[in-house]
């Protein structure tokens, strides 16, 4: 296996074949994945927006799994209020760029893995360039108006888009593809305008837990829109509620009238 460095060589020696091998071996044996399955995720990339709940399982995940490359967007830097469910970060990180402090973790995860930081403020008018160079795209922002930016870089650029929110005890969790075309939607069939006004994690808490458990469906649905394996949840909604454990998918149908991928 090569792994998807900068300047990346193939491995010199059959003991590194060996390690690389004994690091996936769990993916490996995977029919649906296998050694060539794995060679593609070493050459896979995934930007992730946001490095909060959210994005700090996901990245942990995506790193340990081979993803080759990883862009995380995010302009914050570390609070004490983070770490009660922030998990890529530690006492020792607050005040650092979050950006920063998750590169560190990631590198620690993974060397096969590396990192582009993004410091800044993801925006209608950087979107579309931050997203167009990464295969998926995984938004694990907290306001709608990132997500609305989001989504529609991704439908220019035609990147899949999983996208999760969090609030309390309750989450949901879709991928978009509308550039494909009927029946898929896109973000804005599920959420249409601007809401008057946005409750944030801060006034509303977040269960620390419940931001792994996301996170990790995020990166699992990357895993198989990148290998191109399983049921994509485009076209349909995973709400939990985590004080009943109720879990179920609804359907996310494509709104004729969307004035963004309305046709």
């Amino acid at each position: 296996m090569k792994p998807n460095n900068a300047g990346g060589t193939a491995c010199a020696s059959p003991v590194e074949v060996t390690d690389k091998l004994r690091r996936y071996a769990r993916h490996v044996v995977l029919p649906q994945v296998g050694e060539q399955g794995q060679e593609k995720l070493l050459a896979s990339s995934v930007l992730m927006i946001g490095a909060g709940g959210l994005g700090s399982s996901a990245l942990a995940y995506l790193a340990a799994a081979g993803v080759g490359h990883v862009g995380v967007v995010e302009y914050d830097r570390v609070e004490l209020s983070n770490l009660q469910r922030q998990i890529l970060f530690e006492s020792s990180d607050l005040g650092r760029l979050k950006v920063e402090a998750a590169a560190d973790r990631i590198s620690e995860i993974n060397e096969d893995c590396r990192v582009t930081l993004f410091p800044v403020r993801l925006k209608e008018t950087n979107a579309r360039e931050m997203v167009r160079d990464f295969d998926v795209v995984v938004d694990g922002s907290d306001n709608f108006a990132t997500r609305f930016a989001v989504a529609a870089a991704c439908m220019q650029e035609k990147k899949p888009l999983i996208s999760a929110a969090i609030s309390g005890f309750s989450a949901q969790l879709s991928t978009f593809k509308p550039y494909l075309g009927k029946p898929h939607p896109c973000y804005r069939c599920f959420v249409p305008e601007l809401p008057e006004r946005e409750i944030t994690c801060a006034q509303e808490g977040i269960i620390g837990p419940l931001a792994g458990v996301m996170g990790s469906m995020q990166a699992l649905e990357a895993v198989k829109e990148l290998l191109g394996i399983g049921e994509s949840l485009s076209g349909q909604l995973l709400v939990m509620d985590a004080l009943s454990m109720d879990i179920r998918k609804v359907a996310l149908p494509r709104d004729a009238a969307c004035a963004h991928c309305g046709q």
